[in-house]
């Protein structure tokens, strides 16, 4: 009787297994990509379009932005993606998401339209997966405070390709 009632246990968690992965978001297999020399966010399209040699190598959709997505980051807080011409300058790998790579926001004229506000311009801008705490999947609408969330998967492929001092380019 122990071996039947072990059995039929042993038979539903595998049947629950089979669900759960049936439910769950699938990652795309790991993408491996040349060097990039350019990234080209485009923030209404929900697109980062990402360039080596000149030459279109992959598209990401359904990136995750900032919690108020439109216009160009001002303040501190103010939970925009900032927009224009920045590299990527450090690279992270005990980033509390999934690995990170930081933009270079704030520009000079940045800090100087803030300070002229009495405001500070914030910072610590990256493209980076999913948050750590979170078990599978990715967290759902627009929740950073100003950075482009990836899937996990995507991220791992971006850190792998971008370099320190890759061109980044964001447009509204």
């Amino acid at each position: 009787m122990k071996r039947r009632i072990l059995a039929c246990v042993i038979a539903g968690v595998a049947c629950l297994g089979v669900a759960i992965a049936a439910i769950m978001p699938q990652q795309p297999s790991a993408t491996v990509l040349p060097q990039i020399d350019r990234i080209v966010v485009d923030k209404s399209a929900r697109r980062m379009q990402l360039f080596a040699d000149r030459k279109l190598v992959l598209v990401i959709s359904g990136l995750q932005l900032g919690a108020s997505p439109r216009g160009h980051k001002r303040f501190e807080g103010d939970e925009r993606t900032p927009e224009g011409n920045y590299t990527i300058d450090t690279r992270n790998p005990e980033s509390a998401y999934h690995l990170s790579l930081r933009i270079s926001y704030p520009r000079p004229k940045d800090v100087a339209y803030a300070e002229a506000q009495g405001r500070s311009a914030g910072g610590d801008i990256f493209i980076h997966g999913q948050p750590n705490r979170l078990p599978f999947g990715r967290a759902p609408g627009d929740w950073t405070d100003g950075c482009i969330a990836v899937s996990n998967a995507e991220m791992d492929a971006l850190y792998a390709a971008v370099q320190d001092g890759t061109e980044i380019e964001i447009v509204p």
